[in-house]
This record gives C-alpha cells, structure tokens and sequence, in this order.
C-alpha cells in the first residue's frame, strides 16, 4: 500500500495559472508563489463584495483518537466528490503546523487520494505565513522589553506581563524560562515562558481580520499586560501596531493550491481547535464563497471544540451562514470511546462499538442545537468490518440520521459520491434556522456555562479563584461582551482526556482566563490544558529523511 507521500509525489499537479483560470480571478489579483502555489489580494474581495455566497458546508467531527479520524481527508474527497458530480466548488483548510508534524498526529493535508498538494511543502514551511507569525509574536516581545529597559514609559509592571513568546514546535522545556539574566546590560531579569505559535493571538488576529485597517485595529487592542494598579496595557499604548501589521502583510494574502483531482485549494491560518479557536482564516473562506458555489471547510477536532468555535466565534464574526456540516465518524474512535484500548482498535469489537455511539449522539445533538442540517459521514479504514459498519448503519437509521460511508482516502472523490449527493439534498429540502448558542449580552460566566453544559454536557462549572477574580476584573475592563474560546482536551467531552464516550455528572473546571481582544474574545483554560504541546516518546520526527537528490522521506 503506498503512504500519502507517495500517492502525493506521484499526482500530476496543474500549474497554479490553471487553477486561477477556473475561478474568477483576474491577473491583477494574484501572484505565483513558485509553480504550484499562489497568493491573492485582498483586492479580489472588494470586487467581488456583492457577490453571491456559495453554500458554505463545515466539516467537524466526534472526539478523535490521537491518531485523528481523517475529517480533512473526508473535507478534501468531499470537494472532489461535489466537483464530480459537476459543482463548482473549494475547499479552504488550516495551515499545517510544524508541531503535531514533527509530534504524534501528522500532517493537515489529508490523506490517500484525498489529499491537497503539494503535500510535503503544505506541511513543512509553505509560504512561510506561520514564520511570520513567529516573527511578529516575538517582535512585539522584544519591543515590551525593550520599552522596560529604556524606561517604561506606559508604566508596565514587569510582574504582571502576559505576553509570551513563541516558537512553531512542540518544546516542552520551553513552558517557563527566565529571561534577562546577565546583568543591567541585558535588561529586567523577569519569568516569561513560550507558547506554540498557532496558539498566539496573532494567528487568531490574522485568521479574523477582514482588511489591512482591521488587522491593525486588532494588534493595537492586544492585551500584553498589566500595570501596578492593574490597568491593561496594549499594544496601542507601545504604538507598535504599525510595525507588528507590516510584518504580516504578506501572510495575510490567503494561499491558493489544489486537491490532486484539481479543485481549488484555499490553505490560510492555522490555530489549535484544543487552545484556540481552530479555523482557517475568514478572508479564505469568504474568498472562496466568492468564488465557488459550493465550499467546504473543516475546523480543528471534535464538533464540541472547532464546530464549537467555528459557529460561535467565526460565523458571527464576519457573518458566515453555513448550509449544512458533516460529521466524521470512524469505527475506532467510536470503540475506543466504548472502551477499547488504543492498540486493539482494528479488532471487531460490537459491544464497544454500540457503547462509543453515544459519543456521535451528543456531537449529533449539538450541531442540532445550532439549527443546521446534518450528515454522518463514516471514514472508512481497511480494517473495519461488514458487521461494524452494519451496527453503524442500524444506529443511524433507527434514530433517521443520514448516514453515508466514504471512502475518500482509497478512491479519492468517486468514494465521496454518496456524501456529498446527501449534502446537496441536505441544503435544498432543510430550512436552515442558524444561531448561535448564546446572545454577546450573557455574562461570562453564562457563556461559558452554556457551552460546558449544553456542547459539552457538564452538570456544573467549577472556577478557580483566580478565574473568579479575572471574571470580576474583565468585566471591569469592558470585555464582558466577547465570545468565549474553550481550551479543552479534545479527547474527551469533558475536561479529562481518559474520560472517553459520553461522560455525565461531570464538572469542567476554569482555572484560568485569558484575554484576546485582538482576535475578539476571551480564552478560558479548563483542566490541565497547556498552550505548548510536548513531543511524544517516539516522535515522528525520528522517521523523516532527505536522499542524496533532496526527495523527502517517512512524511505520512
């Protein structure tokens, strides 16, 4: 069987000109980034702005194993299925992250005959939008403390900074360090620590900003810390925004590639579902609802983490109106959350598998609660068997839950067939009743008990004192009125990732808030949620080579 690199590097790929004469862009509108990559002005929306928006369908999933349960897989043979059956269609991705790469879960370019390509440059540096990123986090660092050295100016107590630095890898030995050792030269000897860069509010500023205008507005409204008597203090009061704006410049022209059966590729943004909000980038999407009438997007993890976010936070940010979501489901996520252990999964367990489908109930109930039309779509793997998917195929019909089984990752968009005619039937006979699950007037404390309780189904909401303080303290501030971004384990509905299928009469505990004015909402960290991932024992770093001619090896 070959590996998705193998299936990738064999493709033959369209220049990147024929995939801009199949939409509608104009000359002026884009620039060629190499042969089989591209970036596009954010020109082409301004002329497009009275356009028609394509039937946006969101792509989520159950609680995945570690392995991860193929949703972009499903995302990218479901746009080739669409464009099969005739549709004029996109899909728009997250950008892959050098940290679960190099880590434990892979790539985010699909898989098999599903799969975006170029496949080994989407997944190493691309075009270098994470780096910016990277660059801009940690140039707005060293400005901070600059500013303390020459000074400080805005009065920032170096106790209370909350800006971290970042780097695109998981490295646990860089949570918490020490910086400005050496002596009076090296400036203010201070605790500071790093988070992975898709957990910056930079990436989550540059996936929500609509403009250059807006992408500055929301850099001067960053939070990097407070003063002694406990007043914030932004970017704005540095006047670096500026700056910080045009280092992203580029990044923020999204990125245009294919599928390997052709259909337009928009890859653009890159942040976590589990610590952030985990969707690509708005100007992507919208620009490929300019120019497609069908799109299909994915958000990061479980339906309670990036589906979650996705309809909550970036719906209502620049005023999406999805048509339907799919639901990815596999035969071993779903006996594993019936108690199967990881490493017997590709056994025929029913019991199991009967136990694990209450997983897929709540994930089914909260999309419903959204209003929106659904699909299950079951990604299938070589060792499912015909009784496995019968108990699949029982459940659905008895409860008359549309069910398709794909196989995108064997056949590419002929295995999505079924899929995506049951999408299309979705959106022509369903009356959609989109809204999302809280009105901005809540309180803080009403937001995230909504989404703890009806997403995740808690019985009840714990705070730590310092949550408690922080709630009173933002609210204070004038940011009572923000979305809440969860950062959850996304193994587990609860916040315990070994509490797997449908856990009850559980507590989520906030131990700590974090404030992303910037990007337009408040993070509330649960359980023992971290924002720098480590890398596993066996980390797949270890299997990746380069030959004597530069072909990568051992990338999926």
């Amino acid at each position: 069987m070959k590996t998705d690199l193998e299936i990738a590097t064999a493709a033959k790929l369209k220049p990147i000109q024929s995939i801009i004469n199949g939409l509608d862009i104009l000359d002026e509108e884009w620039e060629p980034y190499g042969k089989y990559k591209a970036k596009l002005s954010l020109g082409l929306l301004d002329r497009l702005n009275n356009e028609k928006d394509g039937n946006l369908i969101l792509v989520t999933s159950i609680n995945p194993t570690p392995a991860g349960e193929g949703k972009s897989t499903v995302t990218v043979g479901l746009g080739q299925a669409l464009k099969q059956l005739g549709k004029k269609t996109a899909i728009a991705l997250r950008e892959p992250s050098l940290g679960p790469v190099m880590g434990l879960k892979g790539g985010a370019t699909g898989g098999g005959y599903s799969q975006v390509v170029p496949m080994e440059e989407i997944n190493l540096h691309f075009t270098g939008d994470i780096h910016a990123i990277t660059a801009t986090n940690n140039a707005l660092a060293a400005l901070i403390d600059n500013h303390i050295f020459q000074g400080n100016q805005a009065q920032i107590d170096p106790r209370q900074i909350t800006w971290k630095r970042v780097v695109d890898l998981n490295d646990r030995a860089l949570r918490q360090v020490v910086v400005g050792l050496g002596g009076v030269k090296q400036g203010v000897p201070r605790e500071d620590g790093f988070n992975i860069t898709v957990a910056s509010e930079i990436m989550a500023i540059l996936c929500l900003a609509n403009s250059y205008q807006d992408l500055k507005a929301r850099l001067s409204k960053i939070v990097v810390g407070y003063r002694v008597d406990s007043s914030p203090v932004t970017v704005a009061d540095l006047g670096v925004e500026g700056v910080l704006a045009m280092l992203l410049r580029d990044a923020l022209k999204p990125n245009l590639v294919q599928t390997i059966e052709g259909v337009p590729a928009f890859i653009h943004g890159g942040p976590f579902a589990n610590i952030a909000h985990g969707c690509n980038s708005l100007l992507a999407t919208r620009m490929a609802g300019k120019l497609a009438d069908y799109v299909v997007t994915e958000a990061g993890f479980g339906a309670d983490l990036g589906a979650e976010k996705f309809l909550n936070i970036k719906s209502r940010a620049g005023n999406l109106d999805p048509k339907a979501v799919v639901i990815v489901a596999t035969t071993r996520a779903l006996k594993m959350h019936g108690g199967v252990e990881q490493d017997k999964l590709t056994e025929e367990n029913l019991a199991a598998l009967n136990e694990g489908l209450s997983n897929l109930a709540k994930h089914i109930e909260t999309i419903e609660s959204f209003g929106l039309p659904y699909v299950v779509a079951l990604n299938h793997f070589t060792t499912d068997t015909a009784a496995e998917i019968k108990v699949i195929e029982d459940w659905c019909q008895a409860r008359n839950i549309s069910l398709a089984l794909t196989t995108v990752w064997a056949d590419g968009g002929k295995g999505g067939i079924e899929l995506a005619n049951q999408v299309i039937q979705k959106i022509a006979e369903q009356k959609v009743n989109f809204q999302p699950l809280y009105p901005l007037t809540a309180s803080i404390k009403e937001k995230i008990d909504t989404i703890a309780k009806r997403v995740y189904g808690a019985s009840t909401v714990k705070y730590s004192a310092l949550a408690e303080q922080q709630i009173n303290e933002f609210s204070q501030h004038g940011w009572g009125d923000l979305p809440i971004c969860m950062a959850k384990t996304q193994y587990s509905l609860s916040d315990q990732p070994d509490q797997l299928g449908r856990p009850t009469d559980f507590t989520i505990t906030i131990r700590e808030l974090r404030p992303s004015i910037g990007a337009g909402f408040i993070v509330a960290l649960t359980g023992e949620m971290l924002t720098m991932p480590g890398l596993p024992k066996q980390p797949a770093a270890l299997k990746m080579d380069i030959d004597a001619t530069g072909e990568i090896t051992g990338l999926f």
